[in-house]
């Protein structure tokens, strides 16, 4: 799907929200990466097969 040089990860690799965004909505929240990966402003995925990866935002806990 990826056009860009070098191509952007593909959905199952680790590094897949480097993708470029073909489709932004920030007002809804998620943004379409060109690798299929719906990506979700709580950093929350969902992958082009319907899996879904939970949100991953860093922890706050202990911070000072």
């Amino acid at each position: 799907m990826c056009t860009h040089s070098p191509a952007c990860p593909t959905a199952d690799s680790p590094d897949r929200e480097a993708a470029h965004v073909v489709a932004g909505y920030p007002g809804q929240g998620w943004s379409l990466l060109c690798n299929a990966v719906l990506l979700f402003e709580d950093t929350g995925e969902l992958l082009p097969d319907g899996q879904i990866i939970a949100p991953h935002r860093p922890s706050t806990r202990g911070a000072v």
